[in-house]
Order: C-alpha cells, then structure tokens, then sequence
C-alpha cells in the first residue's frame, strides 16, 4: 500500500481560491478534492460542554479521509440534528455541514431515500411507496448540497458524490459548476430495467446522475444496467458503457470497494484480539462457531438464516453439541415500521430455536443487537469457523471481506450470497442462493464439515484476493479515472 503523507494545513482563504504550487512556469493550481456524502465522517458524542466530534470507522471514511489529507478539499454532508453549524476543521479534514429540517429528515431521509429508492435498488424486496411531496423535499435537499459543493469548489477542481440520496446532485452541479470534474459512486446496487422503470421520476434521476463524467457502481451489471436506462429513458448516445451526453463523454463502468486489509489483518494478529479469542472459545466450548453480522435491515436476509439453521438442527445434520450460531446485529432505522417489524420477528425467531434445541450450557442460538466496537468484531471474526453473509440483496457487502482480512491464521469457511456484490471476487467462497432452503441447509452441513486443508487452501485464494484490492487501491482507481 502506497504511503500517504499528512499535507500542511489547507489555506484559510476562500475555498475557490485553491493553494499554488511554484515551478519553473511560474504557479500551477493544485486541485481540490470536494467530497459530498449525505453524513459527514464524524458524528457528535457525549452531552454539553463534554461533548465532542469523533471521527466514524466506516469504509467510505476509510478510504476518503487519507485523500482529504493528502490535498486541499472538504467534504460535505450532514452532521445529524438540526442545528446549523459552520464549517471546521477535524483530524486533518476541512468539514462544511450541511443542515436539515426535522421535515427533510422525514421526507428525503426516512422517505424517499429509504422507503422509494432503498428497497427500489434492493430487489423491490419490500415495496417502494411513491410520494410527491417526498420527490419535492428530495429535489429540495439535493439542491441544498449541491449549491454547497459548488460554493467550495474551483475551476479543474475534483467533486465526488457518493450514494442514493443524492441522484440528483451531479446534473445540479454542472450547471452552477461546468467547469469542474464530477464523479459519482453508488454504494448499493443499481437495479434492472424493470424495477428502474417503477419511478416516476425515472428519467430526472437518470439525468441527475448524467451530470458526472464518471458514474461508478460495485458491478458490472449495474453499470451496464444505467447505460441500458440512459440509452431508454435519455437523449444520450453512444453504445457500451461510454455515453455521448451534450458533447460530454459520461463513462459508466464499476469499481468494486473494499476494506484496509492491512487494519484487519494485523488486528486479528495482534496479543489483544487473541486474548479475546480464547475467551470467547472459552465460553462456546468445543463446538463450530457459525458468526453472522449485519445491520437490523430487511435485505440483510437474517431471518432466512436464522430458518435454514433451525432446519440443520431439526434435521439431525448437525446439534447444538456440534455448533452454536452468533447474530450480531447493528439496530437500523428502528423508527420506521418495517424496521421495527423486523426486529421483532428476529427476535421471536431466535427464541422459538433457542427453546426448542437449547440444553443447558448449550445454547443454540446467541443474538446481540447492539453495536460493537471495531476491535471487538475483529476478535469474533478470528474466533469464528463459519462466517456467514448471506443478504437477499447487497451492493457489496464488505463483512465478508473483513472476515477473510482477519483470518490471519488461515482456515475458516466463508458462505456468501450469490447476490452480494462480494461474489463476483470471492469465488472461492461456499456460493448459497439464500431463497433455496434446501441448498442454504446443505451448504451449512458442508462448511461444518469442511476438511481442514480444503478450508485453508479456500481461505489462502480469497485473502490474496482481498490483499490485491483494498480500500485504497478503490480510491485511487476512481481518482485516476475521474482526473481523466
């Protein structure tokens, strides 16, 4: 991994005049990178005077916040709350807040990004619901954050949007700002023409995202699906993945994200996590630990595998003296009815499989929803001997690839969704279709009963597969595409 050096402090003069870099020319204007994502990478802890910002762990952070030190920029997004806040400087980064109405926060947030395009993108495995006055506080907010970007940015200056709350925020963009580079990246999938077309607002998001010179998705499918629906729905021209948009060339071609590979690895090796390992093994016993990890969300297909392990166990394939499943499961949207529905239903599932084959000091089934800290999940991923990622639906899914980042000791055996974006890379996962119970079942009986050597040799391919292509390697890739 390439190092990365802590620049000087950016200027504090005005954003759109960017720092100069003398040479023999005389002065050269170094870009700026202007990061828009709907949350900033910290959040706000603790209460009063004792409160404080604290950068957040996530991938998106992981990968931008090095950028963001390496060279004059900010990144825009919103803080949480209500509250108007001016810009700051944290841990290196330039911050310019973006505020939001407790009206906005309900109507673009909680309705149309996650109840119109959330399980719109997901399969439709929950049916989207379609409200104007949800679509007019979605243009309203995407409107405020792109005004935001092209206050901060300069001529040549490099913008990044990130995600489905701001479809919309490139084409608003180029047209305060034609004098910028636009990128835009979808963390979740891209869906088929046939979902696509539900949205009555279909050809507005697809212009929004036209705006970009480069739209990115996790896969090759979704990038080949938003050329098809541009090519529909749009005046573009062109064939393939490169799009003729008012003699613009918009490239739409997929960058798989990951993870800091070497975080992981050298964590899972570390005195601490092993120490934690044993402990964890100590309270488990001389059984299989199957680990699953998710946020508390429909798509997740949790409940499906909380069933497909209560029939291994009902069939006598396996019993909770051979293995013990651990649900981590991060609480989501718990304000939201389908959420909150979820929940329960888990949590019921859970305890009709622990009275039913529970023995006393044998748990089948233990299940924590809460939040866990990074170092902690790292401690069940090296303690666990079948991981499972098994979403009816997923953009990437990078638990899967943390979990093969920390089996620093090799062994362990990954069962993975074929409809996780991670699939298309770790092929030498155990690949599950988890709507077919049969199959699902069968493939948990398989990786209990994995021999050792085929486990390690499994594991060997994918952690060179994840080593090649970490979190940075994502970025840079994006970088050197969107700079042209």
């Amino acid at each position: 991994m390439p190092k990365r050096t802590k620049p000087a402090a950016p200027s504090k003069r005005t954003a759109r005049k960017a720092p100069t870099a003398r040479g023999r020319r005389g002065a050269v204007r170094v870009p700026k990178l202007i990061v828009v994502a709907n949350r900033l990478p910290l959040s706000r802890v603790g209460t009063g005077a004792a409160s404080r910002w604290q950068s957040s762990a996530g991938g998106l952070v992981t990968a931008l916040a090095p950028l963001l030190r390496s060279m004059p920029g900010v990144w825009i997004g919103w803080p949480g709350g209500e509250s108007k806040i001016r810009p700051f400087k944290h841990d290196g980064m330039r911050i310019r807040p973006v505020a939001l109405t407790r009206e906005e926060v309900e109507k673009f947030y909680n309705g149309m990004a996650n109840r119109t395009l959330w399980p719109l993108f997901h399969d439709a495995i929950r049916t989207p619901e379609f409200h104007q006055d949800w679509w007019a506080q979605y243009v309203k907010v995407n409107t405020r954050f792109a005004r935001a970007a092209a206050a901060e940015a300069g001529k040549g200056d490099l913008v990044w949007v990130h995600d489905y709350h701001l479809l919309l925020v490139p084409a608003m963009l180029r047209k305060l700002r034609p004098d910028v580079r636009i990128g835009f990246f979808l963390h979740i999938p891209f869906p088929p023409e046939e979902l696509f077309e539900w949205l009555p607002w279909r050809r507005e998001i697809l212009e929004g995202l036209l705006g970009a010179d480069v739209v990115g998705f996790q896969t090759p499918g979704g990038a080949q699906n938003f050329a098809r629906l541009c090519r529909e729905y749009t005046d573009v021209e062109g064939s393939g993945l490169e799009l003729k948009c008012r003699k613009r060339t918009v490239l739409s071609q997929s960058f798989p994200i990951s993870i800091d590979y070497e975080w992981f690895n050298s964590r899972a090796d570390s005195d601490d996590t092993r120490r934690r390992v044993l402990e964890l093994k100590s309270k488990i016993g001389d059984r299989k630990l199957l680990l699953a990890i998710d946020r508390l969300d429909y798509t997740k297909g949790i409940l499906r595998r909380l069933k497909a392990f209560e029939e291994l166990l009902a069939s006598g394939l396996a019993s909770v003296n051979d293995c013990v499943l651990v649900q981590i499961a991060t609480p989501s949207r718990d304000t939201v009815a389908d959420y909150a529905a979820l929940r329960d239903d888990v949590e019921r599932t859970v305890g009709r499989i622990n009275g039913r084959f529970s023995q006393p000091g044998r748990v089948a089934v233990h299940y924590f929803r809460r939040n866990l800290a990074r170092e902690e999940l790292v401690a069940y991923y090296a303690a666990a001997d079948v991981m499972l990622v098994t979403p009816l639906r997923d953009g990437m899914n990078l638990v899967a690839k943390e979990y093969v980042a920390c089996r620093a000791e090799g062994g362990g055996v990954l069962v993975l969704s074929e409809f996780a974006g991670a699939a298309r890379e770790l092929t030498r996962a155990l690949i599950v279709n988890p709507r077919d119970q049969v199959q699902f079942v069968e493939t948990l009986r398989d990786a209990i009963r994995m021999p050792r050597e085929d486990a390690r040799s499994r594991m060997v391919m994918l952690r060179n597969r994840v080593r090649r292509r970490h979190v940075y390697a994502w970025s840079d890739d994006f970088m050197a595409t969107l700079k042209g």
